[in-house]
């Protein structure tokens, strides 16, 4: 057996390292607390309203439950899917998150390069803190551009054009956030747009100094992207947030439009219900995107878990669905698979990385999820994703 390379061998090592130190994403989750501020941390962890629909994302996850096997033999578990005509070694990929620069500094190129080196998808939002050209150098052929809708037809256009340049590939048109929501513990933490350093802000910073002295490298984050389009709008008052002047809320017509204009696969995120689904599929969506923003957006949601059989039974066995919302871990992987998933996303899981141990700690992440994915495999019987599907356990069976 060959000697790895002495780059990997040290990320290799601190793998291993962090396996036992913190082997799960809640230990992760924990440590990262500790290392940003308190106006990151919630920005980051923090739902809207009294996060009744994050609770109940993680209780509904918990519900689903599959059939061990027994006397199964070895298996040789194979995580590989196809998705929108791509092949990915791996079951998941990373989310976009608003500001992601926010949570750790450096956040984009980082995860973007961690996506690369793992192949599998990386989602940029609209409201990160990089551009599409930043990021495009690092991320390879695993370019998903997230899009919040502008309101000016040539502000789109451009958007648009500028991001299959730079070599995004999928576009994700987000469908579940017509209006801004309240998410009350993130205003309460005092972050605004772009975040200013009051004295309860720097207060906050000087307890993390990690955080703080990165931050003083790459600078203080902003919205990039949205704001190179400042000055079709003219001056921004203070109290506003440039991607809610820029943005619509999108409509069956504005979908239309960008079906038009956008000639790769085409994903809908925030999907819950199985007549939007077909009605999706019908308007020239590749796929859909069950999701209900991790509890940010609406309160009074159901679980994603418990919409996606729905979605599912009504799009067909041959649409491809994308699932996530409440994810931690390589069970809740099959979780989603067995009720219908072809792909999951994670955005907040591979942020809690970040800010725990910076890029390793994100490493881990998909560390944590491949490791998991094959134990739990392992005890199903199975080797494939898709046989999940016939471990399904309920009351009595």
């Amino acid at each position: 057996m060959q000697p790895l390379p002495p780059a990997s061998a040290r990320r290799y090592s601190r793998v291993m390292d962090l396996d036992h130190t913190h082997p799960s994403i809640a230990d992760l989750t924990a440590r990262a607390r500790r290392r940003v501020p308190r106006f990151v941390w919630d920005y980051l962890d923090s739902a809207t309203g009294t996060e009744a629909t994050k609770a109940r994302n993680r209780a509904s996850l918990d519900k689903v439950l599959l059939r061990p096997a027994v006397l199964s033999g070895e298996t040789v578990p194979d995580l590989s899917v196809r998705l929108l005509g791509r092949d990915y070694p791996l079951p998941f990929g990373i989310a976009p998150v608003g500001m992601s620069g926010l949570v750790w500094p450096g956040a984009e190129p980082s995860l973007a390069r961690l996506a690369q080196r793992s192949g599998i998808p990386y989602g940029l939002s609209t409201v990160a803190s990089r551009t599409p050209e930043d990021v495009a150098p690092m991320i390879g052929d695993q370019g998903w551009f997230q899009l919040y809708t502008p309101r000016d037809p040539k502000i789109l256009a451009d958007m648009l054009g500028r991001v299959k340049a730079a070599g995004f590939h999928t576009l994700i048109l987000t469908a579940d956030v017509p209006v801004a929501s309240r998410r009350e513990r993130q205003r309460k933490g005092g972050l605004t747009h772009p975040p200013r350093m009051s004295p309860r802000i720097l207060a906050q910073t000087a307890r993390c100094p990690a955080w703080a002295l990165g931050t003083a490298r790459v600078g203080m984050p902003r919205l990039r992207f949205m704001e190179s389009y400042s000055d079709k709008i003219g001056p921004l008052p203070s109290t506003q947030h440039i991607g809610y002047l820029l943005r619509t809320s999108p409509d069956w017509e504005y979908l239309a439009r960008v079906r038009q204009a956008w000639d790769g696969p085409l994903v809908v995120k925030g999907v819950l219900f199985g007549e939007d689904a077909v009605r999706l599929k019908d308007a020239g969506a590749d796929a859909v995107w069950v999701s209900n923003h991790a509890g940010r957006q609406f309160d009074g949601a159901p679980a994603a878990i418990d919409c996606l059989p729905g979605v599912r039974a009504a799009v067909g066995d041959d649409y491809p669905v994308i699932f996530d919302s409440g994810i931690e871990g390589g069970l809740d992987i099959l979780r989603a698979f067995a009720l219908g998933a072809d792909f999951t996303m994670l955005g907040r899981a591979f942020h809690y990385g970040l800010a725990a141990f910076g890029t390793p700690g994100a490493a881990h992440v998909v560390h944590i999820l491949t490791d998991d994915l094959k134990s739990n495999m392992g005890q199903l019987g199975i080797t494939r994703l898709a046989e999940v599907r016939d471990r399904m356990w309920t009351p009595g069976a």
